[in-house]
């Protein structure tokens, strides 16, 4: 579970989060100072349309002529057509402002989610963070447009009715304004209870939302531990709660309708009685009776809207404050202005400042620890030349991956520094280091699209023989041909039409295209068959020639050719040299080169052996 997941967040209305929303709105000042004049407009043809209902009774029913008639029919057509005109530019530009703030949202967020380190992945759901970019950015948008147009009818329907009432009859505006109150503090205790149980059924939605994407992406695991039982009681779990929270929802909803309807009974019954008493004494006019009678249907239906708004406006300023959390979190590894002024950053790189990476890599007293308070390495030190090919060797949580990653700068050192270049990497660009390594993966990820494109990533404007250079520079040429359409293979989504080995010479040959002077290769091929294994093993001794190069590697065989090899111990270099050296010594590298060729051997005779 993320460190976001059930966070409390204020229910009391804060000013200061909408201030900060506010960035994302006021690029549409216009159409929302628009629509709010808009709406007043439509509320103030609401209210003069009962009006005209009054005129006609007033002087062609009661007094039985048709003088002017024309003219009153006209008159009525073109409030209609007003009110039409009204309604349709209010939709058009409510959708306009709806879409408009939820892309603007959507893209701050998803410019951060480029910038944010990997420690944030590592504590933060993939279904927290989907919530906050789908559903979270969805109901802003929803509020700011839709319930700007409502709060403002609702508010001008009321004042022009109000008004409008005590103008025509303030004995009867008063019997009408008496129900009122107390059909204001139901709707709104309602309101807040109904509101509250769909912040309960979002919360939930977004655990759910999570279950699924990990139960999708680890089918494979599930299967194979038979636990198909225990993740469906799990789920079923978070659904029942859902489907709870729901039904009560649903049974206050039920139960506001009818409470909200006898009291505008109530209104309707006051004003009828009064106003029907007054129509057969002479003292109220039928047509005014007609008013009143339209403006109870009205009154009744803006109060609502407010409370509904009211609390839709807590549910909005919950999706707000999660959103803001996303798209303000600080990134763990950041750039400083000055940095940033001279080298970019990784939106607006100022490529024309960098320096030419040559390779040289140094840990200088090198500690790290995790966020967890997990310590990996303590005064670590490596001095690298340019163009030598390092090995990494160790035991599982050794620090092997931990020692990559800091070269990457995808975490950077607690304490001491490393040098690049002679240079602390902390006063260059992030993008500057980054965009001079090739990184490839145990598990490689494969985007959507064809073979060409994925490999065409990391240098979007390389041409498509240096395309074809960098696959047959990895030994990926042939096979790529022989698939259905070559190059332009559609891969599926995470690369799942192709096989391991495939996924990896390709995530390779993307690796390459970049020319990179640091090279890393984490268990690169430990989870491909030997044969594959072979083809990038023979890449690998190639194409890295004149690289500085860092291999993790669980497959000692692998590293043979290595300059030196490290072996790792609870963040140590316990044993270093070549593996010639390491042979010769017979220490710890020795006993766990020999017992894993041994089990290979054996592994290899049994798989010959008849069955």
């Amino acid at each position: 579970m993320n460190e976001f997941e059930d966070q409390e967040y204020t229910k009391n209305f804060e000013f200061s989060v909408w201030k900060k929303l506010y960035r994302y709105i006021r690029g549409f000042k216009r159409q929302l100072f628009t629509l709010v004049f808009n709406m007043v407009m439509v509320a103030l043809l609401d209210a003069v349309l009962p009006l005209m209902t009054k005129y006609a009774i007033d002087e062609y029913i009661i007094k039985k002529q048709t003088s002017g008639l024309p003219l009153y029919i006209a008159a009525y057509a073109l409030f209609t057509a007003m009110m039409a005109g009204s309604v349709y530019i209010f939709v058009y530009l409510a959708g306009k402002v709806e879409v408009g703030v939820v892309c603007e949202i959507r893209k701050h967020g998803f410019k951060k989610l480029q910038e944010l380190s990997f420690s944030y992945y590592d504590t933060t759901a993939v279904g927290w963070i989907m919530a906050r970019m789908t559903s979270d950015a969805q109901r802003i948008g929803d509020t700011v447009s839709w319930g700007i147009i409502d709060i403002a009818w609702s508010v001008a329907i009321i004042i022009f009715v109000v008004v409008n009432m005590f103008i025509l009859n303030p004995t009867l505006a008063l019997l009408l304004c008496a129900v009122m109150p107390a059909l204001a503090l139901v709707t709104f205790y309602f309101q807040k209870k109904i509101f509250a149980n769909q912040r309960t059924v979002r919360r939930l939605n977004s655990r759910i939302t999570g279950a699924y994407n990990e139960g999708i992406n680890g089918a494979k695991t599930t299967k194979t531990l038979v636990s198909e039982e225990n993740n469906f009681n799990e789920f079923k779990a978070l659904t029942s709660g859902m489907k709870e929270a729901s039904i009560r929802s649903a049974v206050l909803s039920s139960l506001l309708f009818p409470i909200v309807l006898a009291l505008s009974s109530v209104g309707m019954a006051l004003v009828l009685t009064h106003g029907g008493r007054g129509v057969m004494l002479g003292t109220i006019g039928l047509g005014t009776l007609s008013v009143f009678v339209a403006y109870t249907r009205q009154m009744f239906d803006p109060i609502q809207q407010l409370a509904r708004i009211f609390a839709e406006l807590q549910s909005a300023q919950a999706s707000a404050e999660r959103t803001l959390t996303l798209i303000e979190t600080e990134p763990d590894i950041k750039d400083t202005p000055e940095v940033v002024a001279k080298y970019g950053d990784a939106l607006n790189p100022l490529r024309e400042n960098w320096e030419e990476i040559t390779g040289e890599v140094v840990f200088e007293n090198v500690g790290f620890k995790y966020k967890s308070g997990e310590r990996v390495l303590e005064d670590f030190n490596l001095r690298v030349k340019p163009g030598e090919k390092i090995a990494l060797v160790g035991e599982t949580g050794a620090g092997k991956s931990t020692i990559v990653n800091l070269v990457c700068r995808f975490y950077e050192p607690t304490e001491g520094r490393i040098l690049i270049d002679g240079a602390d990497y902390r006063e260059r660009a992030q993008i500057w280091l980054q965009s001079g390594l090739g990184y490839v993966l145990q598990a490689p990820h494969l985007f959507s699209g064809t073979v060409m494109e994925n490999i065409r990533y990391a240098k979007l404007d390389a041409a498509d023989e240096e395309v074809y250079e960098a696959a047959r520079a990895v030994n990926a040429y042939d096979f790529i041909m022989k698939l259905e359409k070559g190059f332009e293979t559609q891969v599926g989504e995470g690369g799942g039409k192709l096989s391991s080995g495939e996924k990896q010479l390709v995530s390779f040959a993307r690796a390459i295209l970049g020319d990179p002077k640091i090279f890393v290769l984490d268990e690169a091929t430990s989870s491909v068959d030997t044969e594959t294994e072979q083809v990038i093993q023979r890449s690998v001794e190639s194409v890295l020639h004149g690289r500085t190069s860092f291999i993790v590697a669980h497959r000692l065989s692998t590293i043979r050719h290595c300059d030196r090899i490290l072996l790792i111990h609870d963040g140590k270099i316990l044993e270093e040299g070549s593996h010639r050296a390491l042979i010769k010594k017979r220490g710890r590298y020795y006993d766990l080169y020999t017992n894993q060729f041994k089990a290979e051997a054996e592994q290899a005779v049994l798989s010959k052996s008849p069955a």
